[in-house]
C-alpha cells in the first residue's frame, strides 16, 4: 500500500472493531468474544480488579451474570496510532437490569487502552476502565408484558445476532 492515509483508516477501523467485539461479548455473555480482543500478555484494571485477559473475561462473566439484560453503547473513540502501537480513549454507556433485585444501573465512562499490532492483527495490551458517572433506579418496565410479540434479545449465543440470516 503506497498511501499511508489508507493504512491509518484500516488500522482505525480494526481498532474500533475491537471495542464492538468486546461489548457484544459482554451483552451476549460470550466469554470467548470478550477474551479475543486481548493479547495473551495484556493487563487490565477495572476498579478493584487487576488481572490478565483470562481472569478479566471470567470476572466480567461473573459480574454480569446477575443481570437480566445488559446493553453497552460505544461513543466517540479517540485513537492515536504510531506504526504497530496505538492508544485509545473509548467512551461507553452501559445499561444493566438486575435479574432479582428490582433495579436498573447505568454506568458511563471510558476505556483507556493501549494496543499492539501483532501477527497481522490489532489487540488490546492494556485496558483501564474509567467510570465518569453512574445511576441506579428502580425498574419501571412493563413493555414486554404489554407487547409479548416483541423479539427479545437473549444473553447468550442463541441470540438472533448469531443467526442474522433468520432475521
Amino acid at each position: 500500500m503506497t498511501d499511508p492515509r489508507i493504512q491509518i483508516l484500516i488500522d482505525e477501523q480494526e481498532l474500533r472493531a475491537l471495542s464492538a467485539t468486546y461489548t457484544r461479548g459482554l451483552d451476549r455473555q460470550d466469554q470467548s468474544l470478550v477474551r479475543s480482543v486481548f493479547a495473551d500478555d495484556a493487563t487490565t484494571h477495572y476498579g478493584t480488579f487487576h488481572g490478565g485477559p483470562d481472569e478479566m473475561s471470567e470476572m466480567a462473566m461473573r459480574a454480569l451474570s446477575s443481570y437480566r439484560t445488559t446493553q453497552h453503547f460505544l461513543g466517540q473513540i479517540n485513537l492515536t496510532i504510531d506504526r504497530d502501537s496505538a492508544t485509545g480513549e473509548v467512551y461507553f454507556q452501559a445499561f444493566h437490569q438486575h435479574a432479582t433485585e428490582g433495579f436498573d444501573r447505568f454506568i458511563c465512562g471510558r476505556y483507556i487502552d493501549r494496543y499492539a499490532h501483532r501477527d497481522g492483527r490489532w489487540l488490546v495490551t492494556h485496558r483501564t476502565e474509567v467510570v465518569d458517572w453512574t445511576r441506579t433506579e428502580p425498574i419501571a418496565d412493563d413493555y414486554f408484558t404489554k407487547r409479548p410479540e416483541t423479539v427479545r434479545g437473549i444473553r447468550d449465543t442463541s441470540d438472533l445476532s448469531y443467526r442474522p440470516q433468520e432475521a
